[in-house]
């Protein structure tokens, strides 16, 4: 079982525990309408849990409640678990932010820029750090275009394992010229290449013995072994349908009883609200916790702080509902609030955050020391409530 982190009253810390009581009506209130199945969340401040809250159900069919315990398919709140993965070889000095994608994965030495000649300079470490290296994500989340198209035909996510399945996307052009723009992209699974051919470890191996070991982290991995599978909890959707339906879809079905093939650096960790509370005090601790050191307060500080330039901002990207724009930037695998007035929010500056495609959603406030992590089992889908946004607005109230 994960250790805690040390407990506190909420006014202890300067909360409100009445305010904090309003994060649970809210949810509860969504679970209630049956809009969600259920919540599990933990807030901490100045390094100790101040809240913790289980709500609805795990398993709606066979009336299994939620508890702190379970466990959760985070997807892309893996992509922040990687970037700390690639910041330890960065201390290392195993890489640099200008080398290009080329030094470390070969395969990328030849990739032919958005109109199949040679791009304008060679995609780097940065720009695939910040999703602005010209890459796709051939699971069709947006329009169709013939990069996706591209990564479809060539099999990449039918790769058996994570360097065939970078061969395979540097087959294809690049969707832009590199820097020119942010798209949500694979490149946090080329990510987990990289791991693997720089450390001589699997992904997995590496993420296990260098984070989830030295953190405490001992209910996240790529699988579920099969005495923790009654935790997990059970996916749902609303996809096409006015009631939370058991997920079934083959491209994103989770039962977590193997390592898969490809072990997804951008979306492939389970983790419970313990494990990833454990993870995110650490990167608000500036990449230490109880005296183990993750990576370096340099590391942690380049990792959240955000990279893209004006003409990004002001480009209109988004993922989900992450938007980029003024005010709100992308680090290393997660988005940055470098400006929180100009972009609408009252968390403080230099927040650091990212969710996932089943609901899930975290963030690291360094300005006001607070680390949030909400976990429910929902796919996203537009409509959905705006979680994050909703927890950040309360979270400011309760502040005392």
């Amino acid at each position: 079982m994960t250790s805690p982190l040390p407990t506190a009253t909420p006014e202890s810390a300067g909360v409100s525990a009445a305010g904090l009581a309003r994060v649970d009506a809210m949810l509860g209130e969504l679970i209630g309408a049956g809009i969600l199945p259920g919540a599990v969340t933990v807030v901490a401040r100045r390094g100790k849990i101040i809240h913790r809250s289980a709500q609805g159900l795990k398993n709606l069919e066979r009336g299994e409640a939620l508890t702190d315990e379970t466990i959760f398919a985070v997807f892309s709140m893996t992509k922040p678990v990687t970037a700390v993965a690639m910041m330890i070889l960065y201390d290392q000095g195993l890489w640099a932010p200008n080398d290009p994608i080329a030094r470390h994965l070969p395969v990328f030495a030849d990739v032919r820029g958005p109109h199949g000649a040679p791009p304008a300079h060679a995609p780097t470490m940065g720009e695939l750090m910040s999703h602005t290296a010209g890459f796709g994500y051939g699971i069709g989340l947006g329009p169709h275009d013939r990069v996706d198209q591209a990564y479809i035909d060539a099999g990449v996510w039918e790769a058996d394992d994570l360097a065939e399945m970078a061969r395979r996307v540097a087959s294809a052009p690049l969707a832009y010229e590199p820097g020119a723009r942010w798209r949500y992209s694979l490149s946090m699974d080329l990510q987990g290449a990289i791991i693997e051919r720089l450390s001589g470890e699997s992904l997995p191996d590496f993420m296990r013995s260098r984070i989830f070991a030295p953190l405490g982290m001992t209910d996240t991995d790529f699988f579920v072994p099969a005495e923790k599978q009654p935790r997990l909890a059970t996916l749902y959707h609303m996809y096409g349908t006015d009631r939370l339906t058991v997920l079934d879809h083959p491209g994103f079905r989770r039962d977590g009883l193997a390592i898969p093939k490809l072990p997804s650096g951008g979306g492939g960790l389970y983790s419970t609200g313990a494990d990833y509370t454990r993870f995110a005090q650490m990167l608000l601790n500036k990449g230490e916790l109880d005296g183990a050191r993750i990576i370096s307060t340099a590391a942690a500080e380049r990792m959240m702080t955000s990279h893209l330039s004006e003409a990004i901002l002001n480009g209109g990207f988004s993922a989900g509902a992450q938007h980029i724009r003024p005010g709100y930037g992308y680090g290393f695998n997660g988005a940055v609030y470098c400006d929180p007035a100009l972009a609408g929010s009252r968390v403080g500056r230099g927040t650091y955050q990212w969710d996932g495609a089943a609901g899930t959603w975290f963030w690291v406030d360094p300005e006001n020391q607070i680390v949030f992590v909400g976990l429910i089992q929902r796919m996203l889908q537009e409509g959905m409530p705006p979680l994050q946004a909703d927890t950040q607005a309360l979270i400011a109230e309760a502040l005392i």
